[in-house]
Formats: C-alpha cells, structure tokens, sequence
C-alpha cells in the first residue's frame, strides 16, 4: 500500500474520531453535570438544593454523611457511600446539602453529577480527574440496574479502582430505592436457574458492598412529617397556625397516600403558592 493511501486513511479516521475532551475549568464552580455527546463537563452555576438544617428525620445518616465528606475534603480517607431506602426522603436532597455544607469550610471540594446510562464512560472521567488539583465527589442519583444491564460492571471498576487505582481525589456518592441494586425478582430469578445460581447471585449483589458506607432512609411517621413542615414554613416565612397546617398537611399526605419529605415539601409548596410567597430565599 502506498503512503499517499496510507495518509488518506489516516486522515479519515481522524475525521471520524472523536475529538479530545478540553480541559474544563474547574475553577468556574462548585457542581458539574458529566454529558457524553460530546464528553465534557458542564458547570451548574446554582444548585437545587435546601440547607441541610431543613432535612429533618434523618439526624444519624446526616451527621455519617458529613464527617465522611468532611474527611475526604480535609484530604483524609473517606468512603464511597451508598445512600439507600425509602423514596422521597432526601436521600440527593442530603447528598447535595452535604456538599455545599463542607464545601463552605472546606474550599475546592467539587460536585459531580453522572447519569447511570453515562457509566461506561466514568473511565475517560477518571482521566480527566486524576491530576487534578480540586477533591471531587461523583454523584449518581437514582442507581439501580435491570436484568441484562451490563453498566454495573463500570461501576464495579470504580469502586474497586481497576489496574491504574481508583483516584485519589474522587469519593461516589449514589442514592438508590434498592439496598443492593438490583430487584429482588431479578436476585431470585439468577438463585433459581443457572448452573451455580449461587456464584450469579454473588456477581450482582456484591457491587453494594464495595461501597464503604451504607445508610439507610425509612419512611417518616405523621409527627416527624409535620416537623418537616413546620420547619420549611419556618425558614420561607410561612405564617401558619398549627391546628391549620395539621388539618391541611394530614389531609394532604392522605390525598397522597404516602407522607415523605418530598410530599411534606410538595404541601408547603402548594401553600407558598396560596400565600403568595416565593421559595427562592430557599432553594438554592
């Protein structure tokens, strides 16, 4: 083959590869977004987020949370945490108030938001990450896999650190409805067929143990479910009477069928609304 063919092919697949990732400036905020199409990270100019005094009913998970952020942004071993439990009971709300609680004392500890479709890519992260000079949590909100989802291996690699080592300065943080992951059907499905269902099980259900931490959210009872929100009308400016916001915020979970700190803020939400306040002195 001639080397006039030789650099036409090579031109070509420089034209059809990817171009290299830039290198952000991780100076221009606290919270990034990862995106893939094209790989880069976009920085989050204001967080949705509520200060971390307004997430009641989970005191113990709140102060684990905190020291361990605090240990890593001090530049201390820290854990990977898996958030798990109960559905809209603050589990990213902690996440998020975590990290701008310690960041605050601690500066140059970034956030990082993946998606669990993105994980494949999390290796290319690494890359961009490792010799940086800022700590980084990675964030995944809502992890969980499916039958015949294969993007936990990635995940696995992480947390294990692979041949080059997990680097030094980036901690994952995931919240999830499901303690290992995984559905419970889907657990039950590899013990009763395969040919050692034993060692399939095994494949799956180890990934949450290679997280450091586990803490678990349970669902709130209706006097913990008030206190959450007396404590929001308190902090937006909410004047309210407490037989009222009984009344109303009882017959607002019954509406729901379910109380929660998500259903708590949905009510005061709905009230501010009423009342003609604004929740941005809030949120944010």
């Amino acid at each position: 083959m001639s080397k006039k063919m030789l650099r036409r092919i090579a031109e070509a697949m420089e034209r059809v590869s990817p171009p290299p990732v830039e290198a952000p400036n991780l100076r221009g905020a606290d919270a990034f977004v990862w995106h893939t199409d094209p790989e880069r990270l976009e920085p989050v100019r204001r967080v949705n987020r509520v200060p971390i005094e307004l997430l009641i009913g989970i005191d113990r998970s709140r102060d684990t949370l905190l020291e361990n952020t605090r240990q890593f942004a001090s530049g201390f071993s820290a854990n990977n945490v898996l958030l798990w439990g109960a559905r809209g009971m603050g589990k990213s709300s902690l996440v998020k108030a975590a990290h701008a609680t310690v960041a605050a004392a601690v500066p140059g500890l970034k956030l990082i938001e993946i998606q669990r479709e993105d994980l494949p890519t999390i290796g290319r992260l690494m890359d961009i990450l490792r010799n940086a000079e800022p700590r980084f949590i990675l964030f995944c909100d809502d992890l969980s896999f499916d039958h015949d989802d294969s993007h936990y291996k990635s995940l696995k690699a992480l947390l294990d650190g692979g041949v080059s080592g997990r680097p030094e300065n980036v901690l994952l943080y995931a919240t999830s409805n499901r303690r290992h992951l995984m559905p419970r059907d889907m657990i039950e499905n590899e013990r009763s067929a395969g040919v050692n269902p034993a060692e399939a099980v095994e494949e799956k259900v180890s990934l949450s143990d290679r997280f450091g931490l586990w803490l678990g959210f349970h669902g709130c009872d209706q006097d913990q479910f008030l206190a959450m929100i007396r404590g929001y009308c308190t902090a937006i400016g909410i004047e309210i009477d407490d037989d009222t916001l009984r009344a109303e915020a009882i017959e607002w979970s019954q509406t729901r069928g379910s109380r929660s700190g998500r259903v708590a803020w949905q009510y005061v939400t709905d009230l501010a609304g009423r009342r003609g306040i604004s929740l941005k002195p809030v949120i944010g």
